[in-house]
């Protein structure tokens, strides 16, 4: 795992630490990593919205195409779901 050292301000330091206390982080690298990661999800939901959005299917939404893209998300992301 390589290291990163970032400079943050007083008042964004301060809430860090504290998210990482309150969510039960044991480190506040562990919390940054996971922000990092649901911010990774985000943009592969995101980018498979934008490429439904520009699809000419007219299939409708179920519970199960729901599903089905959620699993294709976590693929793009790197995760298996």
């Amino acid at each position: 795992m390589a290291t990163m050292n970032i400079s943050l301000p007083d008042d964004m330091r301060s809430a860090v630490d504290a998210q990482t206390v309150a969510r039960g982080y044991g480190t506040s690298s562990e919390y940054v990593r996971d922000l990092i990661r649901r911010d990774l999800d985000r943009q592969a939901l995101r980018a498979l919205l934008d490429e439904g959005r520009a699809s000419a299917q007219g299939e409708p939404i179920t519970e199960k195409t729901f599903e089905a893209l959620k699993r294709r998300a976590a693929l793009a992301a790197g995760k298996t779901a």
